[in-house]
């Protein structure tokens, strides 16, 4: 080839356009797969990603099996180009939500992109389009059905270990906001990393943990597996306390029967029981529960060793160690929930009281709080006893449509 014809070759090829971005929308099995799989693809080998376990995405995804979809509706969608999938998202309206928080919100959840404005636009554009279609007069996200789903964009921390209640995303996610333009913070959350002490308990929690016992006559208990889905309904009144409690929480919207009787078929089996703190009223005849805290092992690493988030074939094994023989040196806080009556009665310091002692036991070193509204002084105040850093920041954003 002669050099002139080398260079037009080579320069008609450098300046043609790419190729159009493509917004299908999810219609069959075949394309729920993709759009579960594309985050596997997009974060292998990520070595601070936790991934969620496939069987549970498409349980989550699914308008027949999720008990969400009583008051939610939703669509997903792929953005294609040149025949592969570079990026998803999901257009959700809560319409129970809506209602409570007196907003007309079309929710954007399950984000992910390959670092191009194009994609990210595209994306945007077909939640707006969505939203727009059904009423609505504003856009927010990520955010999930509820608040049990994982919500808000990582902004800081981007070289910390994610959790599996929690969104890890690329550090470009963030920079795509700002560069599309209209985006503005609607909610913050801040995340802490809490050294569990080596030696003894610290005082504050062990006056406060005695002063409450005495005075108020709460008691922490921790009950036999069988005691949360039998006759006495452990679980479903824990749960309860939850909805309680989280009731006034930025888009916080109350769990139905359907969905706690979900929530405790499918996670309350496996729970540690050494690790679910309950907090009873004694001086009621029937020992009511008013507090609830639940820790978990770390699963992020066994989670990381899930290919393309199966349990089969080795990922259950993985799965066991992390769970069973607490094979981590992190622990997850899950949740802390306390009736509101009783949130000023020293509930929490109560808990860790008690908790402290079995994280030693089992030799985690330290603990994520996961999300917490960085307004909410009332929580983050507890910490101030333990070692602790904010080592993570999420964004909620919103942008009228």
């Amino acid at each position: 080839m002669c050099n002139s014809c080398f260079f037009f070759t080579f320069a008609w090829t450098f300046f043609q356009p790419m190729s159009a971005i493509e917004i299908r929308k999810v219609t069959n099995r075949k394309e729920l797969d993709m759009f579960i799989q594309f985050h596997y693809d997009l974060y292998r080998g990520n070595a601070y990603d936790a991934p969620n376990l496939y069987s549970d995405e498409r349980h989550t995804l699914s308008k027949e099996r999720n008990a969400a979809f009583e008051f939610c509706e939703a669509d997903y969608f792929l953005a294609w180009r040149d025949g592969k999938v570079v990026g998803r998202v999901a257009a959700i309206l809560n319409h129970r939500a809506n209602t409570q928080w007196q907003r007309k919100t079309v929710r954007f959840g399950w984000l992910d992109f390959i670092d191009d404005i194009e994609v990210s636009r595209a994306l945007f554009e077909a939640v707006r389009q969505w939203g727009r279609e059904r009423g609505m007069t504003e856009m927010a996200g990520p955010l999930g059905f509820t608040d049990m789903d994982p919500e808000g964009m990582l902004i800081e921390g981007f070289d910390q270990l994610g959790t599996m209640a929690t969104i890890y995303n690329y550090d470009y996610y963030p920079r795509h906001m700002e560069q599309l333009g209209g985006w503005e913070k609607d909610n913050d959350y801040v995340e802490y990393k809490l050294i569990v002490p080596e030696g003894d308990m610290p005082e504050k929690y062990q006056k406060v943990a005695q002063m409450v016992m005495k005075r108020y006559n709460l008691h922490p208990v921790h009950p036999k597996r069988s005691q949360l889905l039998g006759k006495e309904q452990i679980g479903r009144k824990a749960l309860d306390v939850v909805n309680k409690s989280y009731g006034n929480i930025y888009g916080y919207s109350q769990m139905t029967e359907r969905q706690i009787d979900e929530y405790l078929r499918m996670y309350f089996p496996v729970l540690d029981m050494d690790m679910l703190c309950l907090i009873e009223d004694w001086n009621t005849p029937d020992h009511k529960i008013i507090g609830v805290g639940l820790s978990i092992t770390s699963m992020t690493r066994a989670l990381q060793k899930c290919r393309n988030g199966r349990l089969w074939p080795f990922g259950w094994w993985h799965c066991l160690k992390a769970l069973k023989f607490h094979k981590a040196d992190c622990l997850d806080l899950l949740l802390i929930g306390v009736l509101p009556e009783y949130q000023q009665k020293g509930v929490n310091a109560l808990m860790f009281y008690d908790l402290i002692p079995r994280y030693q036991k089992f030799g985690f070193k330290w603990g994520e709080t996961n999300v917490e509204m960085e307004t909410n002084e009332k929580v983050q105040s507890q910490w101030q006893y333990l070692e602790h850093i904010q080592h993570k920041r999420r964004r909620c954003y919103k942008k009228n449509i």
